[in-house]
This record gives C-alpha cells, structure tokens and sequence, in this order.
C-alpha cells in the first residue's frame, strides 16, 4: 500500500496532467469559437454542450457518479465559453435566490450575472438585448404555476430554449443559530406557502412577511435580529447568516421548473433531441365544446400533453388563454400535423419554445 506522501505526489502528478489537457481543450474550444464568429454561428449550443456530456456520462465507468461528471464538464465548457464572450444572463435576484443557482446550474459560474429586481425586468433584459438569456421560473411542485411568468411569456418576443428542474429545499435564516425571539418571517410569497405548515407548528406568532425575492428576506435579516428569512444555503453564505433550522418546506420533494429564455436571434429553437417539449399558448372562440376541440388533433395524431393551463384574457368577455406542453418536437411529423391542425381552431397560436426535457 502507497503512503500518504506517495499518494499525494501521484494526486499531484495527475493535476499537472489535467491543467494541461484542459489548457488543450480550452484553445481547441477557441479554435471553434473564432469559426464560429466568421459564419456568424452562436457561442453557446445548450443542446450541443448537452449532448457531449450525455456522451461522457454513458462512458464512465469510473469512481464518479454521472451527476459529478455533468457538473464538472458544465464548468469546464462554461470557462472555454468565456474565452470567447461570457453569456450575459439575467434573473430574478439579488443574490441569493434559487433563480441565480438555477443560472448557475444551466450556464456554469463563468457568466455574466445580471441580477433583476421583478420577473418583468428578466422579461425585459432579455429582450432588450441587455442580456443575451433570462432564466424565470415556470411552476413548482408544490403551488403550481407561476402566473407572472406567464403572462410575461405571452407578449414577450422571447422564447424557451431549455429548462432545468431544481430542488428546492428551504432553510430558515436569522442572525442567531435557534428560533428564540423571531418576530417576523420574511420571503417570497411562493417560498411563505411551501413552508406554512412548518411556521405553523414552529414559528405559530410570527408574522410572515411577502417579499420579492428570497434573498431580499435574507437581505433584511441581515438588519434586524428579531427576522428571520426563507432561503437556500447559497443565501446564507452570501449575507452571513446562520440556518436556524433545515429543509423546512413542507413537501420533501419539492421542486421548481425553471425555463431559459432569449430571443430568436441570439438562438433558435435547438433539433430535436429525442425527448422534447413544445410548449403553446392558444385562445379559442367563446363557444360550447370549443376547450374539448383543441384535444382532438391531439390525439388523432398520437400527441402526449403533459400540462394544460388557462389564464384570463383580460378582455371582460370571458375569454382564456389555454398554455399547453405538448411531448415532441416540430420536426416530428406528427407533432408539426397536430400543430397545423391545431392552429386552425384558435383565434390566437403561439409556440413558447422547444427544447429538451430537463432531468428530474
């Protein structure tokens, strides 16, 4: 058996080997960038970066588990992508929030962040050109949609390009280690009803306060003692407080559906990868059995749908927008059938995005 200093000499050896090979890559990655900047072709594939790492992923037979060998491949090819131009990306912030860690977890920490204020401002940013992709969130496990994202995706000129599923676990942060003394809960609305039945039984008199964002809760700990916020563990690094208790969501599976979004121009739809979403908005006519008409191209033509969401109209008439996330790809003939038959039946038919299926 080696010894500890053997050991670590070997581990030593083996670091001068990777930062090589990685130096190796990363003018390789730059070859294909300066190619890609004469055809005009964009920096950043998702589908292509997806698809090398399910390629590793499948070739592993090492100690590493995939979601190692995922993780590690996603920041290596967001540091050659940097070479080039670091994607400018917006989301809901500050700091802190699950939006920036779902950011991080598409794109890799070597981006560009561009924190925004509101849901709006994402919209905005991205389709103003001041940030090349938003990521927003587009519903969660436990409360469902996120009605603002929505109504954001249906005049927004942007599209979803991906999405990425995270797992949401809440901890209550304060300035001391325990729960003595807290008067007041602050966080997101979302956050405040994934949680309620733990402040019910742990926190029952302390008033719970709707903020914009998690780490704006966070962010007001910082400044009375008596507050206590809803946030994740990255929240607590970055304002220095202490998790005064775990994981309190009340669903231990809880999830949130994030999508990404840019204009068509900085990336268009991305082939088909063999499991994908096509997500829709429609509206139809105001008249008997028209709800049940739009499910019949559907399954004339073999179509799985695996959400159906309606949103009022705004137009004092009754009228709803009917958001749809079909199985399949345009590409795939029967989806594009279904989608033309569908189509002429609406009033209004826009396509949100396709894109792949994010890993549960």
């Amino acid at each position: 058996m080696r010894t500890l200093l053997e050991l670590r000499d070997a581990i030593d050896a083996v670091d001068r080997q990777l930062l090589q090979l990685i130096n190796e890559r990363a003018e390789l990655a730059h070859e294909v960038g300066e190619l890609k900047k004469l055809d005009g072709s964009p920096i950043f594939r998702p589908d292509r970066e997806a698809a090398v790492i399910n390629k590793l992923q499948s070739i592993n037979t090492g100690r590493l588990s995939a979601h190692s060998i995922g993780h590690i491949w996603r920041e290596l090819m967001s540091a050659c992508r940097a070479l080039e131009a670091p994607q400018r990306v917006a989301y809901l912030g500050p700091v802190g929030t699950f939006s920036q860690e779902a950011a991080l977890s598409f794109f890799g920490t070597s981006i560009q962040e561009i924190p925004c204020a509101s849901l709006d401002e994402v919209f905005h940013a991205a389709a103003a050109g001041s940030a090349d992709f938003g990521v927003v969130p587009l519903e969660n496990s436990t409360e469902g949609v996120i009605t603002r994202s929505l109504d954001q995706l249906l005049n927004s000129p942007t599209h979803i390009i991906g999405e990425l599923s995270l797992v949401i676990r809440h901890h209550l942060l304060r300035q001391n280690p325990d729960l003595a003394g807290i008067d007041v809960v602050a966080a997101h609305p979302q956050a405040l009803a994934q949680c309620q039945e733990w402040l019910t039984r742990h926190l029952p008199d302390a008033e719970r306060h709707a903020v914009s964002s998690n780490a704006e809760g966070a962010r007001l700990a910082t400044e009375h003692a008596n507050w206590a916020a809803i946030a994740s563990e990255r929240a607590s690094s970055e304002y220095g407080l202490h998790i005064a208790a775990r994981a309190i969501q009340d669903q231990a599976h809880n999830r949130t559906r994030f999508g990404v979004i840019c204009l068509p121009q900085t990336l268009e739809a991305p082939a088909a990868s063999g499991k994908d979403c096509t997500s829709l908005v429609v509206s139809v006519p105001n008249r008997p059995g028209a709800v049940h008409d739009l499910l019949n191209p559907l399954k004339v033509h073999g179509v799985s749908m695996t959400r159906f969401e309606s949103r009022p109209a705004r137009s004092a008439q009754w009228e709803y927008f009917f958001y749809i996330d079909l199985v399949g790809h345009p590409s795939q003939p029967n989806v594009a059938a279904a989608l033309h038959d569908l189509q002429s039946l609406c009033g209004f038919f826009k396509i949100l995005g396709t894109f792949p299926v994010a890993e549960a």
